[in-house]
């Protein structure tokens, strides 16, 4: 299983907000200029791990910080031989929940937790719609946000719409009261982002969004669905655990990562 970061519509997003991508050995190599110190170069969940060629990227590139995301413990043990310390922060989900879509909506139903099929009981005759603009969706997204969480630009928001076509969907409730983006790669659909005011917390109208998702992930002909990230222990932060009971309401099984690794380059010139 790929993962998106290493897709071609994840690598026209970033271009689209300034990066520039290498293909070194089938790997996404993400490079971000910041003259005068060189570039920052990102890697993140490769499906292979060819420090050769990687190398030679980050030459050409005249990096002063690498940072490689690794998918398995077994390119863990392999970079930390050339260098690489864990960071502290993972700048992705170091953890996370799979749902295995290949079992029958009935299935899937059932495994839920009972706040989980009480919520959707209720919330059955709320209408959730996609958009096309994605101008009101962001506006709903700031409001209910305020200024404690960061909300995408409207460029990025229209990179990922561009950049992901009928593989991206955003969904809405119709008074904006809940909204979140998934995303299609491959066999998988991520739970990207989401949002939910006090109105749509009150109720429970981010169960309906996310069953929503959810089915439509199957319809993409998704085989894994990923809910893009759950509280870890490893690298605790007290703000993942409300959404983290929220996710594990719909079943599935945890997926762990070895984290973020990084190495400054001292002779890159």
């Amino acid at each position: 299983m790929g993962d998106l970061r290493q897709s071609d519509s994840y690598k026209k997003h970033l271009e689209n907000l300034g990066w520039k991508v290498d293909i070194a050995a089938g790997t996404h190599i993400f490079i971000k200029r910041l003259p005068p110190l060189g570039s920052v170069v990102k890697i993140q969940r490769p499906a292979e791990i060819d420090l050769e060629a990687i190398g030679y990227s980050i030459k050409t590139h005249k990096a002063f910080q690498i940072i490689i995301e690794p998918i398995s413990t077994i390119h863990h043990t392999l970079i930390t031989k050339h260098g690489f310390k864990l960071s502290m922060s993972p700048y992705l989900p170091s953890k996370t929940i799979h749902l295995d879509l290949t079992n029958p909506t009935e299935y899937l139903y059932g495994q839920l937790k009972k706040d989980a099929k009480y919520s959707l009981r209720k919330t059955k005759d709320v209408k959730v719609y996609a958009i096309d603009k994605i101008d009101k969706f962001r506006k709903s997204w700031k409001e209910a946000s305020g200024f404690r969480r960061y909300v995408p630009s409207h460029k990025e928001l229209e990179s990922l719409i561009n950049s992901f076509g009928k593989n991206s969907i955003f969904l809405v409730t119709p008074g904006g009261e809940t909204g979140a983006i998934f995303l299609h790669s491959k066999n998988t659909t991520y739970y990207w982002q989401a949002f939910s005011n006090k109105v749509g917390r009150k109720n429970l109208y981010q169960y309906k969004i996310l069953w929503t998702g959810i089915t439509w992930a199957r319809q993409m002909g998704a085989k894994i669905f990923d809910f893009e990230g759950i509280y870890d222990e490893r690298f605790p932060n007290k703000r993942w655990k409300g959404f983290t009971h929220f996710k594990k309401s719909f079943g599935g099984y945890e997926v762990d990562y070895p984290g973020a690794f990084s190495k400054i380059n001292i002779s890159r010139r």
